[in-house]
């Protein structure tokens, strides 16, 4: 690749969207299976059912919803609240900070967003523990998209109104293919970081991907470098 080859792909991106599990840290973290350890615990405690119904009904919602928190809003009128911090009450003391991203994004011009699912002090709790908060302008969470999820794609215009962004100078970085598409159809561009996960994989063939990266902090490193020198 020639010096400057990759940086010339984003060099008019003034807005620098990020998903935040399973992408701004790497999967191998594994905060997932804790969260899904949790889920299950509180649909069997909420719908007083046994866990492994509740582990089935879990998988079922996020299936047919997007998130479990969305079924159970749906169809048992669940408060948001109280799951979302009880799924998040988890262990993340074993991921270090990395240094590597973090100077990676200070060398990025522009805005940086994260983009989640997930709620704004989940953001902010493994944002801080990675040493990256104060990069970030803002947090669009499932509070900021009326809790509803990726990929649906009102929420990807909720988003650019909200924070007045113009998705022709934007890129989406995202663990699961899926939710690149109506970022591609709204004209952003994408990276995919995929996982070993199947919903990682789901929908990943097309062109709505346009760049495939194995580990966002090599890759982001690599970009930055590449970048001129004014």
């Amino acid at each position: 690749m020639e010096k400057n080859e990759l940086w010339s792909s984003f060099e008019d991106v003034d807005v620098w969207i990020f998903d935040l599990d399973n992408t701004l840290y790497p999967s191998h973290c594994d905060l997932f299976s804790q969260m899904d350890v949790r889920m299950g615990e509180f649909v069997s405690s909420y719908l007083q059912v046994e866990y492994v119904e509740a582990k089935a009904l879990q998988k079922k919602y996020f299936a047919e919803y997007g998130t479990t928190l969305r079924g159970l809003m749906e169809l048992h009128g669940l408060d948001p609240k109280e799951y979302l911090q009880f799924v998040h009450d988890i262990d993340i003391s074993h991921i270090k900070p990395d240094e590597k991203l973090n100077t990676a994004l200070g060398r990025l011009e522009g805005r940086k967003i994260i983009f989640t699912n997930a709620s704004e002090a989940h953001a902010q709790n493994i944002s801080t523990q990675l040493g990256i908060e104060h990069h970030f302008e803002a947090v669009f969470d499932i509070y900021q998209s009326d809790f509803i999820p990726k990929p649906e794609m009102s929420v990807y215009k909720k988003l650019l109104i909200d924070l007045d962004i113009d998705p022709k100078k934007a890129v989406f970085f995202e663990d699961m293919a899926k939710n690149l598409l109506p970022a591609h159809e709204l004209g952003m561009r994408t990276v995919w970081i995929p996982n070993e996960a199947h919903w990682s994989h789901e929908q990943s063939s097309g062109d709505h991907i346009h760049h495939v990266v194995d580990d966002l902090s090599d890759w982001l490193h690599e970009l930055t470098s590449n970048k001129p020198i004014d």
